[in-house]
């Protein structure tokens, strides 16, 4: 076991590494100047070069890199060249309001697609294996951005029963806090945001249950007589390790898939964060949310790995 957990520390470094480096690569490779989020077009030309200097734009990329990772093992991810503020401290607040849509949507999605997926497995064929179908395939193929503009328009306008911008009153400016009144905003963004875990989960769990169902040792067990209950757990067994692979990788699209959504229900986490920063082409700002982001990433299939033999000791000896 513990082998087994030290040669999945070692593949999660090199990972880590390389995201760093794509992370750095791309966005500096990306068309626009980011001084023009704080420089005039006419602006003189030494300006232009004590800003660079400031910023340290007029070195080469390489010594950038190493720079810019060096601090970021410290914890410290630069300024925003649009607002002067500390990126990890802009981050560190969208990543919270982040983290709790993303919570609530998995919660949601998971629990939700787990269910109706073990259903559809357990009755194949039957009006609850259809409608977990059908229902799996609109998840995965309506467009975020669509789904929260038509639940906006719905319970927002028409009938007028939740918020449809904001992470609280008043914009969610004050933090966040456990009552009705920021409980209400966070609906609608979750819904939206939890539909395609949901699509996916019900499908793969459906997929599992009903191909471990037709093993063999699913028979055995009935023909010694053991209830539907017992035959389940050990269905669900079976399928677990896989379902935590999945439902992690969700939690972390979920991460950093919520641009779209939490654009447009104004919700101030990554996703809106890294929205402002491209146009504004804050690269300090871009580069410390796409990394925080990659990095959940990697920390999730690093808790996956470590969790999943727990649950199925089998994977160690693979």
């Amino acid at each position: 076991m513990l082998r087994y957990l030290l040669k999945r520390l070692l593949y999660a470094l090199p990972t880590a590494l390389g995201v760093t480096l794509v992370t750095f690569g791309l966005v500096c490779i990306a068309p626009g100047d980011p001084l023009n989020a704080i420089a005039p077009a006419d602006a003189p030309a030494e300006v232009i070069s004590a800003l660079k200097a400031t910023y340290g734009l007029d070195r080469p990329l390489p010594v950038r890199y190493a720079l810019w990772l060096a601090r970021a093992l410290q914890g410290d991810l630069g300024e925003s060249i649009a607002t002067g503020r500390a990126v990890a401290g802009e981050v560190a607040a969208a990543v919270r309001n982040t983290l709790l849509l993303a919570g609530a949507a998995a919660l949601l999605g998971v629990t939700l697609g787990c269910v109706l997926g073990a259903l559809a497995g357990w009755r194949a064929g039957g009006v609850v294996d259809r409608l977990a179908s059908l229902l799996s395939v609109v998840g995965v193929s309506v467009p975020h951005y669509w789904l929260g503009l038509v639940l906006t328009i719905v319970f927002s306008v028409k009938l007028v029963w939740l918020p449809a911008m904001g992470a609280g009153p008043g914009g969610g400016d004050a933090g966040w806090a456990w009552d009705s009144a920021h409980l209400r905003h966070l609906v609608l963004p979750a819904l939206t945001l939890a539909v395609i875990p949901l699509g996916i989960l019900t499908r793969t769990v459906r997929a599992l249950v009903a191909e471990t169902l037709g093993q063999e040792f699913v028979v055995a067990l009935r023909a010694r007589g053991l209830s539907g209950a017992a035959v389940f757990r050990h269905v669900a067994r079976n399928a677990l390790p896989t379902v935590l692979a999945v439902a992690g990788l969700q939690l972390g699209y979920l991460m950093g898939g919520s641009i779209l959504v939490e654009t447009v229900f104004s919700w101030p986490g990554t996703g809106f964060l890294l929205n402002t920063a491209i146009f504004q082409r804050d690269i300090p700002l871009l580069q410390g949310t796409v990394l925080v982001l990659c990095m959940f990433f990697v920390v999730l299939n690093l808790l996956v790995d470590m969790v999943q033999p727990l649950v199925d000791p089998r994977i160690v000896r693979t």
